[in-house]
């Protein structure tokens, strides 16, 4: 993958396509923000060139994969993230706060070979996004480690966060079901 514009400009000539303005524009503010969504892209293009709308953010950075130039990760829910960086790590998205951590791919080595050698599967770490807690987060949560979920044992979803109520039926204000787990402690 490409990692300066010298290289991004002579793949692209490399496959007789021009470096044209709106391209040059995306790929800068891929540059600056690192990791961004089409959004965050289209609203870093129209500080310096408003005319640029979001359907050809979105026509650029579908062109700039395909080519191999960029490359689109999901943090969770809602648009991709894109990135002309090489992903060598695994993103930890918190699903409370959603603060991003980069962990490195070698993690995954021992999930990587169990799904090769039990399903012929082979694992793209740098293309995964796992969600969990953060330290923080988790230091904040009802106890010591303790985590809201939902009735299918997932994160609940009653945001804000710190006005989630767990009665005494488990019912969290919202309506969802909520137990907590406490390492092993469910009530």
């Amino acid at each position: 993958m490409a990692t300066n514009i010298q290289e991004l400009k002579s793949t692209l000539h490399e496959r007789g396509m021009r470096m044209t303005p709106q391209r040059q524009l995306v790929l800068d503010a891929l540059l600056d923000l690192e990791h961004a969504t089409p959004e965050q892209v289209c609203q870093h293009v129209q500080r310096s060139t408003p005319s640029v709308n979001i359907t050809t953010i979105y026509r650029t950075l579908e062109l700039l994969e395909d080519l191999g130039i960029v490359r689109h990760t999901h943090l969770g829910h809602g648009a991709p993230n894109y990135s002309v960086h090489e992903h060598q790590h695994v993103h930890l998205v918190c699903h409370r706060c959603d603060t991003v951590i980069e962990a490195p791919c070698e993690l995954m080595d021992e999930l990587r070979g169990t799904l090769r050698s039990r399903f012929g599967f082979a694992l793209d770490a740098s293309h995964l996004a796992l969600s969990g807690l953060c330290e923080k987060c988790r230091e904040r949560s009802d106890g010591a480690g303790a985590v809201w979920t939902d009735e299918h044992g997932g994160p609940a979803r009653n945001e804000p966060w710190a006005s989630a109520r767990r009665r005494e039926d488990g019912v969290v204000s919202g309506g969802a079901r909520a137990t907590v787990d406490t390492e092993g402690d469910s009530r």
